[in-house]
């Protein structure tokens, strides 16, 4: 039976190597298309009416007018009248035109009437859990309770309370939502559309529109990210089929940046009171914590906390708070990075109150991290000798001259990133070229390179050599990029194709070596004796031994038959040293450090693209991000890139990433790195921030008024905590 385990270090020749991305050249020079980038014949363009009230029924539409526009092919009521609308931004009607000034054009024509209903925008007020339990605002999402919290608080010397938070914020993708439908014939339709869900967004599309799945046909070439927020089927992902299939023509529909920041998905709000204890060596023994969050009229989630902690005595209840504010997605690990600042921030503030080094209070209960209590101790020792945590660190409030106060803080975090259902089909041609087919899709991550990466390794051919399919439905079926499942379910199922055809390869070459297939190996670019090398064909005269035949073999994941190459759950820590300017407020990044935790490293360069890329999506949701409501409007009021700020290159300072592999880590099998490093910079970023002026400042994210309002209150309070 052929050996279906990963190769061990000593026999890899291109997995675990440093390769720039095979699509590099491409997306630098341009000539990599995405959905938006996509010019069908006869095109037309869409626009829609989007409903300017967050909470609203739609009384009235009149698109006569419209209708009578020169250019304009046809008109669409998404949502008529008698329809309710729970968010601003929502489509109401659409418009396919010959071109976009004329759609927009007649959007200003159509006019529609709204009976105005009670809206809820609120995002920031705590819940009173009485009147939770019977609002039609609040939702009690969950109440539970481990060992005795009374008793673990009795029995603590030192209790720390406080507040934390983080606010909602949007999916703000370089590439807005959107898609091209058109009609081949009446029975079938053909969808460029930007996903993370090639393999299924055509089902969805289907199901929407009432036509089998398998007469809808998915592309894709690239995508300019996700994050979380094209999994699913969104609106304009149905009107785009209903508006071609009225104009008999392609219909092309992207969103313009305001309705993707009102409207495309965010990530949930967490707010907590916690309330932590402790012995005086740093024992900790109790939690409890009340906390809420908002996202949208389907809530916002229940944050894991305590986050990561294995607390023996805990109390915890979660609210959401429904609200009119535009619908909640993933957003990269969910919850996760929300539970992370209202755990590790309160037990930072913990060990300040137990004039503790953090680092020292996380490996006086490093058992308490359990399963992967090992994992974090490893890791903190590594990013202790890359930050110089030890040689460093000062207890709280930076006691040097000057305005300018510079701190240290970490935070840890988990993710499971287990590889999800995958197929591929691997072919061998006589003329020595190999053909990779899978229905996949590469969201920015380098999955091709990493796919290409696999199969050149197991086949000993060069990655030049072999041509690679993925991104279209017609592809053997995978599945969704999300959770982090993309490289082991990708990985697994193309190492598994490549083994079976190399086999069927050998059983075809060795009678021309005088050799048996199990005593051949690839090397070299050779087909060669094992014990006996210079018996040995090259790789184009091997392949020509098919005769006219090709070898195509498929490899699945999950297989229970051929062994599991893949594995679930990760640790990581994040240290973040930070100046602080307690005139202005203005926090700056001087350098990250991310030790990462993933298993077998397929594409080393592409993994630590991943952690660095989420380091950077953490300092812009610690600094800059957050979805400003109006209040009595309902409307977001940053809709636009102007003010909905991101981090730029100035503000990231120095990253360094460390991926923990070789032995063992290696032995885990592949495991996702993609959400886990964006969990922790909220608090790790947030606690080097107290570290420096030496009070919390407990919301993210950590603006200058908030920094200055902080250290105003400490200052009135008379004291720093």
């Amino acid at each position: 039976m052929p050996n279906y385990q990963w190769p061990s270090a000593d026999k890899r020749k291109v997995i675990g190597k440093r390769m720039n991305r095979v699509d590099g050249p491409a997306k630098a020079s341009g000539r990599a298309k995405y959905t938006y980038d996509t010019v069908r014949e006869n095109m037309l363009y869409a626009h829609s009416v989007r409903c300017p009230h967050a909470h609203a029924k739609v009384t009235s539409i009149d698109t006569s007018a419209a209708e009578k526009l020169p250019g304009v092919a046809a008109v669409h009521v998404v949502n008529g009248s008698g329809k309710e609308i729970f968010w601003a931004g929502t489509d109401v009607v659409a418009v396919a035109a010959v071109d976009e000034p004329t759609a927009r054009d007649a959007v200003r024509l159509i006019k529609v009437e709204y009976e105005q209903l009670p809206h809820l925008v609120l995002d920031f007020k705590e819940p009173d859990l009485a009147e939770a339990e019977k609002s039609e605002w609040y939702k009690v999402a969950e109440k539970a309770t481990q060992g005795d919290p009374a008793a673990g608080f009795q029995q603590s010397e030192v209790v720390h309370e406080g507040h934390y938070g983080s606010p909602v914020i949007t999916h703000c993708c370089l590439e807005t939502h959107g898609s091209i439908a058109e009609w081949p014939d009446s029975d079938h339709m053909f969808l460029h559309i930007s996903t993370q869900n090639v393999p299924g967004i055509g089902e969805q599309v289907a199901n929407a529109i009432g036509m089998p799945a398998a007469n809808v046909h998915v592309h894709q070439d690239h995508v300019g990210g996700g994050f979380g927020s094209k999994l699913g089927l969104d609106p304009w992902g149905v009107i785009v089929g209903q508006l071609s299939k009225k104009t008999g023509k392609p219909v092309k529909m992207m969103l313009d940046r305001k309705p993707e920041l009102e409207t495309a998905g965010c990530r949930p709000s967490a707010y907590a009171r916690v309330k932590v204890g402790a012995k005086k060596d740093g024992t900790l023994l109790a939690w409890e914590s009340y906390s809420w969050g908002s996202g949208g009229v389907g809530g916002g989630g229940s944050p894991p906390l305590p986050y990561v902690w294995k607390v023996p005595n805990q109390q915890k209840q979660h609210v959401n708070i429904v609200n009119n504010i535009g619908p909640a997605r993933a957003w990269r690990a969910p919850n996760h990075p929300q539970a992370c600042v209202l755990t590790m921030c309160p037990l930072d503030d913990l060990a300040a109150k137990l004039n503790m080094d953090t680092f020292d209070f996380v490996k006086k209960n490093i058992d308490l991290l359990d399963p992967r209590s090992k994992i974090y101790s490893e890791e903190l020792d590594v990013a202790d000798k890359l930050m110089g945590w030890k040689a460093r660190w000062h207890p709280r409030g930076d006691k040097t001259r000057g305005p300018v106060k510079r701190g240290l803080g970490l935070a840890l975090h988990t993710w499971g990133g287990r590889g999800h259902s995958s197929n591929c089909d691997l072919s061998i041609h006589p003329d020595g070229s190999v053909e990779v087919k899978m229905g996949t899709q590469d969201i920015g991550t380098g999955t091709r390179t990493s796919i290409l990466q696999v199969a050149a390794d197991t086949l000993g051919v060069a990655i030049d050599n072999i041509k690679l399919l993925i991104g279209d439905s017609d592809y053997p079926r995978d599945s969704a990029s999300g959770g982090s499942s993309t490289i082991g379910g990708v990985s697994s199922a193309t190492f598994r194709a490549a083994v079976d055809a190399r086999e069927q390869l050998f059983a075809k070459v060795a009678p021309a070596l005088n050799a048996q297939p199990a005593d051949l190996e690839v090397a070299d670019g050779k087909v060669r004796v094992a014990s006996s090398p210079g018996r040995s064909l090259s790789w184009r005269d091997a392949c020509s031994k098919l005769g006219a035949q090709t070898i195509t073999t498929r490899g699945t994941n999950p297989d229970p038959d051929k062994g599991d190459l893949i594995n679930s759950g990760v640790g990581g820590v994040q240290m973040a040293d930070v100046s602080v300017d307690t005139e202005t407020g203005i926090v700056k990044i001087n350098k990250m450090v991310g030790v990462q935790d993933c298993g077998l490293v397929i594409s080393p360069k592409q993994a630590e693209s991943q952690v660095l890329g989420a380091m950077i999506m953490g300092v812009s949701y610690a600094l800059y991000e957050e979805k400003v409501m109006d209040q009595t409007t309902g409307t977001m009021l940053n809709s636009n890139m102007d003010t909905y700020r991101l981090a730029g290159l100035g503000d990231v300072g120095e990253l360094v990433v460390h991926l923990m592999s070789g032995p063992g880590y290696d032995e885990r099998g592949v495991i996702g790195i993609g959400e886990p490093p964006t969990v922790s910079p909220g608090a790790a970023i947030s606690n080097a921030v107290a570290n420096a002026i030496g009070v919390r400042v407990p919301y993210l994210p950590l603006t200058p008024d908030r920094v200055l309002e902080a250290l105003e209150t400490a200052q009135t309070e008379g004291g720093r905590a």
